[in-house]
C-alpha cells in the first residue's frame, strides 16, 4: 500500500550552502507544512536544522527537522542539492562520474520508498545530472526534473532592468540550453511590457550601441557564477530563492512558465537529453514543453547546447563502462 504523500512537505538533500539557504527561503514563504533536511553528516544537517529553528518564532508556521530517508516515502517534492566539488587534480568527466552516482544512490532509497514525489535537482552539472536520475528511477519525465536555466534567466531580467532603468517584473526574458557555457540569451523571446527588446532599447536614455550591450549582458549572464565563486567561494543566495520559486509553483500548482531542465523527445528537433527550455510547472512537474518559434541563430545555438550535453553523457558513459 502507497503512503499518502503530504502536498506540503518538502525534502531537502543536502545541507551545505545551497540546501541550507533555500530551507532558510522557503520556511519565510508559508508554502510548506515540513522541511526535513538530510545530509551524508547528520551532525552537520542537526547544526543546520537548529540554527534555521531558532527562528521559528519570526516564520510562518512550518515544522523543519533532520530528515531520514522514510521521509522520502510521503513527501511532495524532494529537492537534491548534494554533490561533490572538484578535487586538486581531479577531472570534470571524474567529478561527473563521481556526482552521477551519488544521485543514482541518492535515487535508489527514493525508490525504495515507493516515494511518488516531484524530484528537483540543482546539483552540477545539473543537465547531465537529471539526466542520469530520470534514467535511473525509470519515472516520467515530468517528475524528474533540474532547476535549469531558472537562475540564470532570473540573471538576465535583472541585468536588463538595470540597463534598461524598469522593474524587473516588466522585463520577460529567458536564458536556454546548458546551465552552463553553452548557454544563450532567447532574445527573440525578451520583451520589456510587451515591446520587443530590439524595439523597446533603441528608446532607453543612452543606449547609443544596443548590438554591444546585448553582448555585454549576455557575458554578464554566462560568466555571473564565476565572478560571485572569486569573491565569496559558493553561489547560494539566488539559488535557493530560484529554487523557491520552482517548489512553491509545484506545490500551489500555478502552472508557471520556467526554464527548468527536462528531458526533450522531439520539441525543437532535439531528443533524449535534458536542458533548460521553457516549460509549464505545476503540481505533477512539467505539463507542457512550450516550443516557441526561435529565430534560426538561436535554433543553431539551442543544437550546439544539446550536443554539448549529449558529448558529456557519452563520456559519462564510456567512463563507467571502462571502470
Amino acid at each position: 500500500m502507497k503512503t499518502m504523500y503530504n502536498p506540503r512537505k518538502i525534502v531537502i538533500v543536502g545541507a551545505g550552502a545551497v540546501g541550507s539557504t533555500f530551507a532558510y527561503a522557503l520556511a519565510q514563504r508559508s508554502l510548506a507544512d515540513e522541511i526535513a533536511l538530510i545530509d551524508v553528516n547528520r551532525e552537520y544537517a542537526e547544526g543546520q536544522v537548529l540554527d534555521l529553528a531558532h527562528g521559528l518564532p519570526y516564520y510562518p508556521s512550518v515544522e523543519i527537522y533532520v530528515g531520514k530517508k522514510e521521509d522520502y516515502a510521503n513527501a511532495h517534492v524532494i529537492v537534491i542539492t548534494a554533490g561533490a566539488k572538484q578535487a586538486p587534480g581531479e577531472s570534470r568527466l571524474d567529478l561527473l562520474q563521481k556526482n552521477s552516482r551519488l544521485i543514482e544512490g541518492i535515487m535508489d532509497e527514493i525508490l525504495l520508498q515507493d516515494s511518488q514525489a516531484i524530484i528537483l535537482i540543482t546539483s552540477n552539472p545539473v543537465d547531465v545530472l537529471t539526466h542520469v536520475a530520470l534514467k535511473h528511477s525509470g519515472w516520467p519525465k515530468n517528475r524528474v526534473i533540474g532547476s535549469g536555466t531558472v537562475l540564470d534567466s532570473a540573471r538576465f531580467r535583472y541585468l536588463l532592468s538595470q540597463h534598461c532603468n524598469v522593474d524587473v517584473g516588466n522585463v520577460h526574458a529567458y536564458i536556454l540550453g546548458e546551465h552552463g557555457d553553452s548557454e544563450f540569451a532567447a532574445w527573440s523571446m525578451t520583451h520589456v511590457a510587451g515591446v520587443p527588446i530590439d524595439e523597446y532599447c533603441p528608446m532607453c536614455d543612452g543606449c547609443d550601441d544596443w548590438s554591444a550591450h546585448r553582448e555585454e549582458i549576455v557575458r554578464q549572464v554566462r560568466e555571473s557564477a564565476y565572478h560571485i565563486i572569486n569573491y565569496k567561494g559558493a553561489t547560494y543566495f539566488a539559488i535557493g530563492m530560484a529554487l523557491t520559486r520552482i517548489v512553491g509553483t509545484i506545490l500551489q500548482d500555478q502552472r508557471s512558465v520556467l526554464t527548468v531542465s527536462t528531458l526533450l523527445q522531439g520539441e525543437y528537433g532535439i531528443d533524449k537529453v535534458c536542458l533548460g527550455i521553457p516549460c509549464v510547472v505545476g503540481k505533477d512537474g512539467v505539463h507542457q514543453v512550450i516550443e516557441a518559434n526561435l529565430a534560426p541563430e538561436e535554433q543553431e545555438l539551442l543544437q550546439k547546447s544539446a550536443a554539448t550535453l549529449e558529448s558529456a553523457l557519452e563520456e559519462l558513459r564510456a567512463k563507467v563502462s571502462s571502470d
